[in-house]
């Protein structure tokens, strides 16, 4: 039997090359944090929105149950290994803050076809063929591989997945996980600036 799946809203991010902070960027009148929440909420048994000690008080974030990254300087992982921290026997469904094209049905389909032996489950890259781990889950017991990769020296998720055994599906929608991580991203989505 799986274990409970909780779901992670990764919205911890500097937003460094966008300059501004991605998870207030608008779609149809909302905040595209809390687009990705009302997505997290409606497949998984609880959620909460990842976010650094500085941003958990912000209008924004504090309108979700928050779990404040414990890690400095590891990027994405940072709020991995804290949620995992805060709630170990879990799954979590990891879904970042900046995929406008998101939906229902691909988390849906990843939830349906999550390993039940192995470590992760994400989708293959419908750009380069290689793992997404910004919308992927993350098993039960799966931050032990995690740590001796950061003992190691390496905290990009997506390394980490190439370099385990991690269960790989098909995108259904080839945009859905596409990101914004620039002004030129957000130009081209269906995102605005927020007001």
């Amino acid at each position: 039997m799986s274990s409970a799946l909780y779901g992670l809203v990764l919205a911890g991010g500097q937003s460094r090359r966008m300059g501004r902070d991605k998870a207030l960027l608008v779609r149809d009148g909302q905040s595209q944090l809390r687009h990705i929440a009302s997505l997290a909420d409606s497949v998984t048994d609880k959620f909460y929105v990842s976010a650094r000690a500085d941003q958990k008080d912000d209008p924004e974030r504090s309108q979700f149950e928050t779990i404040v990254d414990r890690y400095d300087d590891m990027g994405p992982i940072a709020g991995v290994l804290s949620a995992m921290d805060e709630y170990p026997a879990v799954d979590w469904l990891v879904i970042a803050c900046d995929l406008p094209n998101i939906d229902a049905a691909t988390l849906q389909f990843l939830i349906e076809h999550r390993s039940a032996e192995q470590p992760f489950t994400a989708y293959r890259s419908s750009h380069d063929g290689l793992p997404e781990p910004l919308c992927a889950i993350y098993a039960s017991g799966s931050d032990k591989h995690i740590r001796e990769f950061v003992a190691d020296g390496m905290v990009c998720p997506r390394k980490m997945l190439i370099n385990s055994d991690t269960k790989l599906l098909e995108q259904t929608n080839p945009v859905a996980l596409d990101n914004i991580n620039t002004p030129d991203d957000l130009a081209a989505s269906v995102l605005e600036a927020e007001s």
